[in-house]
């Protein structure tokens, strides 16, 4: 079994492409960077778990490397860098800076987008990942009017900022690379909050909007904050539009293009139908603002600046001067080609109305989600096993693999090694020698481990899965006991 590696895991498009292909039945290793108080893992392991809350499915974890783009080798050990080699045949993508603008180009956004990039791709020659999925910007095009086409990159045109100038020396690295295989490039234009939810984790552009009015809202004369004072803003006459698609469609076009490789190799403008005029999101803020947004006290003097909102609003609004011009023509010859059945979905007042009010009432997350802990560490569990796997010979004669999968919070993946009928170490991941699959549950795991049920009752109630063939099912059952309860063994 091969994985995919996704960058980028822990933003707004990378939580939904991990979800989908997790989703799709896909074996994924994500890296990610630790916080101050989460690993990794442990970030990744809330995202999923808010899923599965929402979605109301139990999902397979995927292999959690720990490690940044801007470092040296990805900031991985040579562990995992062999892992890679052995395991991964794809790459997506995915992470990028949203720094509009950075004249240093020893920070954001060059660091991400543009030596990030190339870090990536020195991973996949020296791993030999021949399938490279690289997740761009339809902005590349710069300030180019008229018809843009899939096909054209650099033609010399001028860029609107620091982030546009980064992705298209980005993408001109990936095109120039010498991989396995052609790249296959994909081009969303403005991401915005999910079509059928209309919730975000991210709130730049259209967002970013949203809560420079819904602050001031508090602050100035009520009714001052008007879809005309937000165009006037931008200079802007509301004729015209912006390009603005649904998250949850980007991920799901992505998505099922990797998994047809006849569609790989070319670049897809992941756009719009029909952009929104500009007038219409205008009116989207002001109305979310007038209903949801707490209004300045008229009688206080100190709310009723009405210049200072002018300079506030002025000055705020400078960072986002590229959505000071109507959008471009993005052909989608390839888009439509490939994903005529998922077409994208229409963003008009109704849908902005509802990401604005959900950003409002959520205060653009400052509300944190409070999904249910982990409560029981299946690799804490399971690491006296790994750690052995660093001391014996495992994978020497007479060795039969075993693949693991524990679905759900604390879960996690692995490749049991078994000599003479007995577990004598485990490995992250499930590799291609794995003729037999072990699949259960966090929970069911749990229970396992304290003695609360065996394997061979789970097993006779459905709770635990062997897919597979080639040995008897008892002893199966027996060697998955010893790898939950060792001590037994």
């Amino acid at each position: 079994m091969t994985y995919t590696l996704l960058t980028g895991a822990s933003g707004l498009l990378g939580s939904y492409l991990l979800r989908d292909c997790l989703l799709a039945g896909c074996h994924m290793v994500v890296l990610v960077r630790p916080t101050h108080t989460e690993s990794a893992r442990q970030r990744v392991d809330a995202s999923l778990t808010r899923w599965e809350e929402q979605t109301g499915q139990i999902l397979p974890r995927p292999v959690v490397l720990e490690g940044d783009l801007c470092r040296l080798d990805l900031g991985l050990a040579a562990s995992d860098i062999r892992w890679i080699a052995n395991h991964c045949r794809a790459v997506i993508h995915n992470a990028a800076s949203l720094t509009f603008f950075g004249r240093d180009r020893q920070r954001e956004p060059w660091l991400t987008n543009v030596e990030g990039t190339r870090r990536i791709l020195d991973l996949c020659r020296r791993c030999g990942i021949r399938q490279f999925h690289h997740v761009s910007t339809a902005y590349v095009c710069g300030l180019r009017e008229g018809r843009i086409l899939e096909t054209e990159l650099d033609l010399g045109q001028e860029t609107g900022n620091d982030y546009e100038r980064s992705k298209l020396e980005a993408e001109k690295l990936v095109r120039s690379a010498f991989l396995a295989e052609p790249p296959t490039i994909y081009r969303p234009s403005i991401i915005i909050g999910d079509s059928q939810t209309g919730c975000t984790s991210t709130f730049h552009g259209f967002y970013a909007m949203v809560k420079l009015a819904h602050t001031l809202a508090g602050q100035v004369i009520p009714g001052s904050i008007t879809a005309g004072s937000l165009l006037e803003a931008f200079h802007l006459d509301g004729h015209e539009r912006k390009d603005f698609v649904p998250v949850d469609w980007v991920s799901a076009a992505i998505v099922y293009l990797v998994g047809r490789p006849e569609h790989h190799g070319r670049t897809y403008h992941l756009t719009a139908l029909e952009p929104t005029p500009v007038a219409v999101w205008g009116r989207a803020i002001q109305d979310a603002v007038e209903r949801y947004s707490p209004l300045a006290d008229p009688s206080d003097p100190a709310n009723c600046d009405a210049k200072w909102f002018e300079e506030m609003f002025r000055r705020q609004v400078e960072i986002y001067r590229a959505y000071r011009r109507d959008d471009p023509q993005f052909d989608r010859t390839n888009t439509v080609a490939a994903t005529a059945h998922l077409p994208c979905p229409r963003v008009d007042y109704e849908l902005l109305a509802k990401m604005a009010r959900i950003a409002i009432q959520t205060n653009f997350g400052k509300r944190p989600h409070r999904c249910r802990p982990a409560g029981w560490d299946v690799r804490a569990h399971m690491q006296q096993w790994t750690a052995a796997g660093d001391i014996l010979d495992a994978p020497g004669a007479g060795v039969m693999h075993l693949g693991l999968q524990v679905s759900g919070p604390g879960g996690g993946q692995w490749k049991l090694l078994v000599r003479d009928g007995r577990v004598i170490a485990a490995e992250d991941g499930v590799g291609e020698r794995c003729g037999v699959m072990f699949h259960l549950t966090s929970d069911m795991f749990h229970r396992l481990a304290a003695r609360e049920m065996s394997v061979s009752q789970a097993v006779r109630q459905g709770w635990v899965v062997i897919a597979g063939n080639g040995v008897r099912s008892s002893a199966l059952e027996a060697l998955l006991q010893t790898a939950v309860t060792p001590e037994d063994g």
